[in-house]
């Protein structure tokens, strides 16, 4: 990879958000980390610039979906690449999070190499 890429990991959860985390430094990305999605919102825009985020979808205060669609509906950030990334296995869920804005899905438990081709398919990584 060329240049370190900047993602946003969400989740309430502190030990999956270290897991992520650390999965995602392997592949030489910078970590940012919110525990839920009014957090998230909260830091967009004081972090800057972020290449994707990750997104849970079951979380306190804000959860996943409500998220990603809070962010579709800002013009400057509409563009992120967003996956969820949750144990939510029904087909109408996962159909409800695409049709919402997320641009991929990640199932847990998922491997190194499952959430890499998962980010590479939805822009993040190269």
């Amino acid at each position: 990879m060329s240049s370190s890429k900047r993602i946003l990991v969400i989740d309430d959860s502190r030990a999956m958000r270290m897991l992520i985390a650390r999965s995602l430094r392997k592949l030489d990305c910078e970590v940012v980390e919110a525990c839920d999605g009014q957090d998230a919102l909260d830091q967009l825009d004081q972090i800057g610039p972020i290449d994707g985020a990750l997104v849970d979808w079951n979380m306190p205060r804000m959860n996943g979906i409500d998220f990603v669609r809070a962010v579709r509906g800002k013009p400057h950030w509409d563009t992120v690449p967003l996956v969820m990334v949750t144990s939510e296995t029904d087909v109408e869920r996962i159909s409800e999070a695409l049709e919402s804005g997320a641009n991929e899905y990640v199932i847990k438990p998922f491997t190194d190499d499952g959430l890499t081709a998962k980010l590479q398919t939805a822009g993040v990584l190269e």
